[in-house]
């Protein structure tokens, strides 16, 4: 009897506990429901709010159209787009239409991609070569072999790379291999394609953005042709993007559809025309204009002007607003609208003419010389109008997805800062001059080096291995000559405090302001100090140890040519906003850096660099023209300065009584000359040839 009432207590117990779990995890879950609500209710109500908002409205952003940015001639008053607006077509896959999408991939594919993977495998062979030569020749000099010897075995290897290609056997092998990487390629071209075909869903599957009208009229060759077989581009012509067949007798794809009036259209490929920012001189002028790109439905502007004055530019987005009624109906009766404002137009002071000859030469010389990069900045004087600014290698802005190497964006005229050698001896000679502490027949003895207290090694002249000392000279001999000890003759007469305040004066360690994003300010921290130390105002006395960028160096010569008066440089002439009204820069005075008669006098100096110095080949004939030359020492990654690379540059000022433009040249390491006497001097020389011409300067004689 005991045992049986146990048993029944037992099993009770049992069930109580399991109604207790029942009821917590109910309890729970209503916990839970009423979390829930309230975060709905009242922690997400603006959200949830706005989520009902748009199942009864509809909004659209309107974009506006961007404003154009423009360059112009001499004495003309034509304005040439820079960067303006174009419609592109926007090529598209409509799955659901497809008849052969086999047929189809592969005609996209020969239009499309064809030609740039023959180019890629061709680069690709080609650098392997190139590895595979550079290898064998690192491999041979790495070799206990002597001078003669390791010289003759890269000839030998290099005329075995230059005459492989004839070998029969070594070409089969080598075609074959090519074959077979253009195969891999194209079979992944197709699989992508087929991969979008095959969304039979799918209304829309883009292909390619920004296709021009020459390359429609490729793609339609190749679409109503045979695989691999277009019809020539003189069979068909486009009108407003829309293309129509002009020769129907031709033998066309059995896909093919052509309106009466012989518009062509292709079963499963479609376009809409886009309007995409275009920039028409390509390449010249892409360091100042940057490029526009198109993120998320949003265009925005990076680097150079059109980053500078993106919102400018942008102008003011629209919107419009609708109601939403049943289905995909629009109530137009309760809509709100705003009307998108057009960007403002920009008009620079860049002279296209100069822009483009500069550009070119520089070009070819940074080629030439086997420079890494190069710069030229063209600059009226009087006013601080950029006419010209260059910079090597450049890229093209309408293919800005294409370059490799972010740095190529930089602008290196403003954003890089570089020690500049020798052009900056004319500065230090100015301050002197301004200070009535030497005059241009002020004579010193120059021992071809000197002490500096302090520093434990003499500092020489350039030429002080092969000339040794000069003697008794004079100032226009310390700048003709390039004196490094002259110019420390100079500073050290006006003092390093006095020096220091100059430099600042003339604007170096601060950025000029012009109209371009990432200015550099430059680096003369080691003057700037309570104390400077004689060795630092001793080797900035000869452009090393200070940073500059070529915009501050060559407004400093501007400062010169401008009877002392340093001027802001712009680039923007006019701003002209939609709405009719326009802004007008005005030339702007920074201030009196040196006296007239100073100026005059560093002028008279650096016309005898030219005509009796270092700088011969900067000279124009019939006209007197004054420059600098500067090959400095470019500062090392691990200290000190490296033997190989130096920085070449040349400024000048032409004609030197009346100057219309003065201009900065600087090649970056040129592995084919020693010195800037050589390379920027013939460089600018060149280029104060064609502006001479350009402007209708008469001969002085």
């Amino acid at each position: 009897m005991w045992r049986a009432r146990h048993k029944k207590e037992k099993k009770l117990k049992i069930y109580n506990n399991r109604l207790y779990i029942i009821a917590a995890v109910i309890f729970l879950l209503v916990l839970s429901l009423i979390i829930q609500l309230y975060k709905i209710q009242i922690g997400n109500h603006d959200y949830y709010t706005a989520l009902a908002s748009g199942q009864h409205y509809l909004q659209t952003n309107l974009e506006p159209e961007r404003g154009r940015i423009f360059i112009s001639e001499l004495g003309s008053g034509e304005l040439f787009p820079l960067a303006t607006n174009k419609d592109f077509a926007s090529v598209f896959f409509i799955p659901k239409e497809a008849i052969n999408k086999e047929a189809l991939a592969e005609k996209a594919y020969f239009a499309l991609e064809h030609k740039n993977v023959l180019e890629k495998v061709d680069e690709c062979f080609e650098n392997s070569d190139q590895d595979e030569l550079s290898n064998e020749l690192a491999y041979v000099a790495s070799l206990n072999l002597t001078e003669e010897e390791v010289s003759q075995k890269q000839a030998e290897a290099k005329r075995r790379y230059q005459t492989r290609n004839l070998d029969k056997d070594f070409g089969e092998l080598r075609e074959i291999k090519i074959g077979l990487e253009i195969d891999k390629l194209k079979q992944e071209f197709l699989d992508e394609y087929l991969r979008k075909l095959n969304k039979t869903n799918d209304p829309y599957e883009p292909l390619v953005d920004k296709v021009n009208e020459d390359e429609l009229i490729n793609l339609f060759c190749h679409l109503i042709g045979e695989v691999g077989q277009p019809l020539p581009a003189e069979a068909l012509e486009i009108n407003n993007f829309k293309v129509y067949l002009k020769d129907t007798s031709l033998p066309l794809a059995h896909e093919v559809e052509i309106s009466e009036t012989g518009r062509i259209t292709y079963p499963g490929l479609s376009y809409q025309l886009k309007q995409f920012r275009y920039y028409p001189e390509e390449n010249i002028g892409s360091h100042l204009v940057g490029f526009v790109s198109n993120l998320k439905g949003e265009s925005h502007g990076h680097y150079g002007l059109e980053e500078f004055f993106d919102e400018e530019l942008f102008g003011k987005a629209g919107v419009m607003k609708a109601g939403r009624g049943s289905g995909q109906t629009i109530i137009l009766n309760d809509r709100e609208y705003v009307k998108a404002q057009n960007g403002a137009d920009v008009i620079l002071t860049i002279d296209r003419s100069m822009q483009f000859v500069v550009c070119d030469k520089l070009k070819k010389y940074v080629e030439d010389y086997e420079a890494d990069s190069g710069d030229v900045i063209v600059v009226d004087p009087k006013t601080g109008a950029i006419l010209a600014m260059c910079t090597y290698p450049n890229f093209d802005p309408n293919n800005y997805q294409e370059v490799d190497d972010l740095e190529l964006f930089n602008n290196a005229a403003v954003s890089y800062q570089y020690e500049p050698g020798s052009i900056f001896k004319t500065i230090t000679l100015a301050i002197a001059l301004d200070q009535d502490k030497i005059t241009s027949h002020t004579y010193y003895e120059d021992q071809g080096q000197i002490m500096i207290k302090g520093w434990p090694k003499p500092i020489s002249n350039s030429d002080f291995t092969s000339h040794g000392p000069h003697g008794w000279v004079d100032m226009n001999t310390v700048l003709a000559e390039s004196l490094n000890t002259g110019a420390i003759f100079s500073m050290q007469q006006t003092g390093p405090d006095q020096f220091s305040e100059y430099i600042e004066k003339f604007g170096f360690g601060q950025k000029t302001g012009i109209e371009l994003p990432t200015e550099s300010t430059g680096d003369i921290d080691n003057l700037l100090k309570k104390r400077i130390k004689d060795i630092d105002a001793a080797t900035a006395s000869f452009g090393q140890g200070l940073a500059v960028t070529p915009l501050q160096m060559v407004m400093s010569y501007a400062a010169i040519a401008n009877q002392g008066v340093l001027m802001k440089p712009y680039l923007v002439k006019e701003i002209k906003y939609p709405d009719g009204t326009s802004q007008v820069t005005q030339p702007r005075v920074i201030r009196k850096v040196i006296s007239q008669k100073s100026a005059s006098l560093i002028s008279g100096m650096l016309v005898n660099v030219i005509e009796g110095g270092h700088a011969k080949k900067a000279a124009v004939s019939g006209y007197y023209i004054g420059g600098k030359t500067g090959t400095a020492q470019v500062a090392s990654s691990r200290g000190g300065y490296s033997e190989d690379d130096y920085a070449h540059s040349f400024v000048g000022i032409a004609p030197i009584d009346d100057p219309k433009f003065v201009a900065l040249v600087k090649l970056d390491s040129p592995k084919t000359v020693r010195f800037s006497a050589d390379s920027a001097a013939p460089l600018f020389g060149e280029i104060a040839d064609f502006l001479l011409k350009y402007y209708q300067v008469s001969k002085d004689r």
